[in-house]
């Protein structure tokens, strides 16, 4: 695996690069770079449309760590609703799901902004 930090534009890079960004399962897409997200790709219609019941199975059974595919762009989800914080051992699981996506996928190029670490206020240093 080849591993580049980069400081550019996350919506600069080309068509071969999937999009990573973190969400919670109630698809509010409503501040961050989520907010950015819904506005260029109508992501939050789009995951509604496609996982029409996720909140109730995201809460029925509990779950943590989703990587939801929409187009180009991959939404990790990393809590149940907006206004809660992800955990670490939430965003883990979620990056394991990113990175199956991959393998099972052939995908070798992604792009994500420092996730969790913005309004989600994790450590840079510890994700």
């Amino acid at each position: 695996m080849i591993f580049k930090q980069l400081k550019q534009d996350l919506f600069s890079v080309d068509e071969s690069y999937y999009l990573v960004h973190c969400i919670s399962a109630d698809f509010a897409l409503g501040a961050g770079i989520a907010k950015e997200f819904n506005k260029r790709f109508n992501t939050r219609q789009k995951l509604f449309t496609i996982y029409p019941n996720f909140l109730k199975e995201y809460h029925n059974h509990n779950q943590s760590g989703i990587c939801l595919p929409v187009e180009h762009t991959l939404n990790l989800v990393t809590k149940e609703r907006y206004y809660q914080k992800p955990s670490y051992v939430s965003l883990t699981a979620a990056l394991f799901r990113l990175r199956d996506f991959g393998k099972k996928n052939d995908r070798k190029k992604i792009t994500m902004p420092k996730i969790g670490c913005g309004l989600d206020r994790l450590s840079w240093y510890k994700v």
